[in-house]
């Protein structure tokens, strides 16, 4: 079996390979099953001839109706039955059964042995569900074709919805209009151009509404397409005892009509209304008149304000039919104080007012926190960072990654250098001068004698620092009279220094001091060096 207006792509019974949720008619949507009944007596197990015997079996659009099970089939609920129709044979199926189809028709005072009562012909076969079918698609082509033909006779009526019978030889039209329509021209035009017995059937706003559905402003299905059969009348008196806004659009359905819920909690108010005075004129205090501004039904407290002002000043009942007897009396009562507010309020509300609301959102807050908490945390492990927030955390988080990663070497010991044969390049650097610095100091600098730093006693001459100052004084002397303190050697050259010998002796390069001395400035304030052998 597979429905064809089933909300959830198909059918209701998943046997025969079809889709749709498997309820077998009682769809958990609410989509293919219109004011679906619970029968909560189904686990009690009777036999057939032992059941009532007359079952309510359900149409297009929520219709339902009562039929008599004459030949004692084994119904299930959701079964397609065939069934007995005017004119011909009609397919419906199994709302309900057994002891519920009783009380339900003593709610609706349907007499069991009523002539009108048809009866169900056999359980509905696979090539009367196809033709079953083949009738529903039939009916949205039809229902188009019938309003252009409304414009034609430009009669003022609502064309809603179109059902075929199951033998497609009757059709009824659901309509809705304000006046009295004729409409005879037109169910000629209709019996002609589709050769089928048309039916004309008037219905409600709120009918229409509920054959055709749709979604409230409370958010769910229409009460009048899922379960609300009777409609009450509705007046704007409903809406004033609950205190509500008289605004035509906020009251008003989708069928243009007032609400059917405004009834629902009208009895709560009217019994919460009881003992709240009747405020006709305003309270006379001696700051002036105070007016009535709100009601709290269930809380049982008004507001009233004075003229001019904007602050309101809640007044329990009590106090409030205090006043009124006090005006009666002709004394006027103390004026109204926000103290009085605030300790009302103390006195009426110790905690606030939607305090469940506020846990809510105070729940909801923490637990966003602690999710973009864990997405920063989670975040930070990725990119390998992870920031401590205490110190010991610090101090832990360090000992955490020095015990996992390598252990380091001692920083005061050096690494071995492997050997190599490559050339010292810094030998040179070493040895030669500095030439960006002052050349007189360069030159004072080389002057002075240098003896290396050894462990080994290096003789009478330098084995005390007077020694080696007095050694450095005639170096300096020398060196401000280089050409008559200077005596020559056997080899006829001049003496020179201890660290030209040095240099000489280690095989250091003199050839950056020779390349100093011609790039001197001419005319320089400093002393002229030695001139050396002639080559």
């Amino acid at each position: 079996m597979a429905c064809a207006n089933c909300s959830t792509g198909g059918g209701c019974s998943t046997s025969d390979g079809t889709s749709g949720c498997g309820k077998n008619g009682g769809c958990a949507t609410g989509g293919c099953n219109k004011m679906n009944s619970f029968d909560w007596l189904s686990d009690m197990t009777t036999t057939v001839s032992n059941r009532f015997p007359i079952v309510e079996i359900r149409f297009k659009g929520g219709r339902k109706d009562f039929y008599r099970n004459i030949n004692q089939l084994d119904l299930t609920t959701g079964d397609p039955v065939v069934l007995e129709a005017q004119g011909g044979h009609h397919l419906g199926f199994v709302s309900m059964q057994g002891e519920l189809v009783r009380l339900q028709m003593l709610k609706k005072k349907v007499q069991a042995d009523s002539p009108e009562i048809k009866g169900i012909y056999r359980i509905a076969t696979q090539k009367d569900l196809d033709k079953y079918a083949e009738s529903r698609n039939k009916e949205l082509p039809t229902l188009f074709r019938t309003r252009q033909l409304l414009e034609d006779f430009k009669l003022n009526m609502k064309m809603s919805d179109v059902e075929f019978q199951a033998d497609c030889s009757k059709a009824t039209f659901y309509y809705s209009a304000d006046d009295r329509i004729d409409f005879r021209e037109l169910i000629k035009a209709l019996a002609g151009e589709f050769k089928v017995r048309i039916e004309m059937r008037q219905i409600s706003l709120r009918q229409e509404a509920g054959r055709i559905g749709g979604i409230g402003s409370c958010g769910r299905e229409l009460c009048c397409s899922t379960w609300l059969t009777d409609f009450k009348n509705v007046t704007t008196g409903a809406a004033r005892y609950q205190n509500l806004s008289l605004n035509p659009a906020k009251l008003s359905g989708q069928c243009g009509r007032l609400k059917c819920c405004l009834n629902f909690e009208l009895e709560t108010y009217l019994d919460a209304l009881k003992g709240i005075p009747n405020i006709d004129q305003p309270l006379q205090t001696e700051k002036g008149d105070a007016y009535l501004q709100k009601t709290d039904i269930f809380r049982r407290i008004m507001w009233f304000g004075y003229k001019g002002e904007s602050t309101w000043y809640p007044l329990p009942i009590d106090r409030v039919n205090q006043v009124l007897e006090l005006n009666k009396a002709g004394e006027k009562a103390k004026a109204l104080t926000e103290k009085e507010e605030v300790e009302i309020e103390q006195a009426l509300n110790p905690q606030p007012i939607n305090d469940d609301l506020k846990r809510m959102d105070k729940k909801m807050l923490d637990r966003d926190r602690a999710l973009k908490k864990k997405k920063q945390d989670l975040k930070q492990k990725q990119s390998g960072f992870n920031k401590p927030t205490l110190a010991t955390d610090s101090l832990a988080e360090s000992t955490k990654i020095e015990s996992t990663a390598k252990p380091k070497q001692n920083q005061n010991v050096r690494p071995e250098r492997k050997p190599d044969n490559r050339p010292n390049r810094n030998f040179d650097r070493e040895n030669k001068p500095n030439q960006q610095a002052n050349p007189r100091l360069a030159e004072r600098t080389n002057a002075l004698p240098r003896q290396p730093i050894t462990n080994e006693p290096t003789g009478t001459d330098s084995s005390s620092a007077a020694d080696l100052l007095a050694q450095r004084k005639n170096a300096l002397r020398e060196r401000v009279r280089p050409e008559a303190s200077q005596p020559e050697n056997q080899s006829g050259e001049p003496k020179t220094s201890h660290f030209s010998q040095t240099q000489k002796t280690e095989g250091g390069n003199n050839n950056a001091r020779n390349k100093f001395k011609h790039k001197r400035k001419p005319g320089g304030n400093g002393p002229k060096p030695a001139a050396g052998p002639a080559e």
